[in-house]
């Protein structure tokens, strides 16, 4: 993090790591959409991030300890990005941040879909889903009884739109 700080609140630390316009966004398509590649989350995001800014805010977010950036063996020029413990952490963060939009803004149905079921299924939901993603990005085991969620938001998603 920057050595200067405004201050030591926590509101204010978390502002200078996620007070950017992208930041959170990246993380949430990293999370909820599974993208790990440059390209992935350059095309797959719906607010259309432009290329310079989406490489700055990768490489603040490794800086940051919030990603790792390795070599991506199947093509030399590409590089996988992962999810950090601390990025694993801001579920619950992202879950109330989707249900206070759905209670106070101007949402489209099927943008929100995940946000609801994210909601509805409370802790029990969040801890699963940063279980499943600890294994994709920690490459920590899952469980024997392990429901996967990305595959639950997705058909929701899916279904919202068709």
């Amino acid at each position: 993090m920057r050595e200067t700080r405004r201050s030591g609140c926590p509101i204010n630390l978390s502002l200078e790591v996620f007070g950017d316009k992208w930041s959170l966004l990246v993380l949430r398509d990293m999370i909820f959409g599974g993208r790990r590649h440059f390209r992935e989350l350059l095309t797959g995001s719906e607010e259309g991030i432009a290329t310079n800014i989406l490489a700055s805010r990768l490489k603040r977010l490794v800086e940051l300890g919030m990603l790792t950036r390795r070599p991506d063996p199947s093509h030399r020029q590409k590089a996988i990005y992962s999810l950090t413990e601390a990025s694993i952490e801001l579920v619950p963060v992202m879950a109330a941040l989707g249900s206070w939009g759905r209670k106070w803004l101007p949402v489209s149905p099927e943008l929100s879909i995940r946000a609801r079921l994210m909601e509805e299924g409370g802790v029990p939901l969040w801890d699963r889903f940063m279980t499943e993603l600890r294994h994709e990005h920690l490459d920590e085991p899952l469980p024997a009884d392990h429901r996967p969620v990305r595959p639950e938001l997705q058909a929701a998603y899916e279904a919202a739109i068709s």
